[in-house]
């Protein structure tokens, strides 16, 4: 069986080297850069588990950017596209998906399409009916970011969006290509499996959220924190897990999704899912204000990344949180390795840590490392248990 996937991001370079194990899978991006690294045995992203296997495994992998090669006689075809949130439609962006889509169907008039890109709720029906074809369905994904492949091999549970023989075999594939044993296999109606992961993301950011409110809460009135976080999650129906206070959520998912949930509410009563939008902003502007507090000459802002072991920072909050600062006069500079020029955003990049440290008055850091622990007195973060 030939499977080809579509899009070299977590998602997709994940899902090509679990199936690589064993069956023959061609790896398309559009960015031939990646698709040399892969070729070399390299990952393009921070993944543990996915560059051991690049390194190491006899994978059946075949990196390509070309079309022609990657779909033609492939049986199932998996998008693992970017489908980013536009505020100004309130919509994802899905031209990604269909660009892929309408490249399949140039080489390829019977393979099955699976979308593992994230999609507003009744999409894949809309699509089907786009295409006037019966050959696209949906499987959500839950994986983390730097722990994608992990997730792939230890599964909480694999859904696909159709009860037939198709969806049988893919889930069939995935679960086959796992270490896990006894994965929950879940088939739904389309709809409902896009609906499965905006809720459950949302749900995620609910957590964060919450953990978040408490932990403005216990900032303001003088309260342990950490105290209090310990005492409710020894609830077992709480639980001592995702439990972190950050700067907010951010990352490749979160915020995007629970706009995109927001957006499908429209018509429907709601408070909640409105609420946990809203509160990520505020959470922001509360961190924000807690440093301008300080009267600081120079915030100096320890990575732009999300979480730590990261080198992802789209929709980091850290990043709202120093555009805050900085529309308030005050002096912002960023210590980030990871980027290989002067400024970001109009704000002074500097690449020496111990020149970093010196000149911030104020350290804003999402998340702490044992890097900074010489100058914890200037630290501001709120990474209670140093870990995400």
């Amino acid at each position: 069986m030939k499977v080809t996937v579509a899009g070299m991001g977590y998602v997709g370079l994940s899902l090509a080297c679990l199936l690589a194990q064993k069956y023959d899978v061609h790896a398309i991006d559009i960015i031939p850069e990646k698709i040399e690294m892969i070729k070399n045995k390299k990952s393009p992203i921070k993944d543990t588990e996915i560059e051991e296997f690049l390194a190491h495994k006899d994978l059946h992998l075949l990196p390509t950017c070309d079309s022609q090669v990657a779909y033609q006689d492939a049986d199932y075809v998996i998008v693992a596209a970017p489908t980013n949130y536009d505020d100004a439609s309130n919509h994802f962006d899905t031209s990604a998906v269909e660009s892929v889509i309408q490249e399949v169907f140039k080489y390829n008039d019977h393979a099955t399409i699976v979308i593992k890109s994230t999609i507003p709720v009744g999409y894949t029906q809309s699509i089907n009916h786009q295409f006037n074809t019966q050959c696209i369905i949906f499987s959500p994904e839950f994986l983390r970011e730097g722990k994608a492949l992990y997730d792939n091999l230890y599964p909480s549970r694999i859904i696909v969006g159709e009860d037939s023989q198709r969806a049988h075999i893919f889930a069939e594939m995935l679960k086959e290509c796992a270490i896990k044993q006894d994965v929950p296999i879940l088939y739904t109606q389309a709809t409902e499996a896009e609906a499965i992961k905006l809720f459950a993301n949302t749900y995620l950011a609910l957590r964060v959220a919450y953990f978040n409110e408490l932990d403005t809460y216990c900032e303001i009135k003088g309260l342990n924190t950490k105290q209090i976080i310990e005492g409710v999650g020894l609830d077992p129906r709480i639980g001592q897990h995702y439990n972190n206070p950050s700067f907010g959520y951010g990352g490749y998912c979160l915020p995007k999704d629970t706009k995109q949930l927001k957006a499908n509410y429209v018509g429907v009563p709601n408070d909640i899912i409105k609420a946990i939008v809203d509160s990520n902003l505020t959470r922001k502007k509360h961190i924000a204000q807690m440093i301008l507090n300080r009267h600081p000459q120079t915030v100096g802002v320890y990575r732009l990344t999300m979480k730590a072991n990261s080198d992802n920072f789209r929709a980091s909050a850290i990043l709202d949180v120093m555009n805050m600062i900085k529309a308030q006069g005050t002096k912002v500079i960023i210590y980030e390795p990871t980027l290989n020029q002067d400024s970001y955003e109009g704000m002074k990049l500097i690449n020496d840590l111990e020149t970093f440290k010196k000149q911030s008055d104020i350290i804003l850091a999402n998340r702490f490392n044992q890097e900074i622990d010489d100058v914890i007195q200037k630290v501001y973060t709120r990474d209670l248990y140093f870990r995400d």
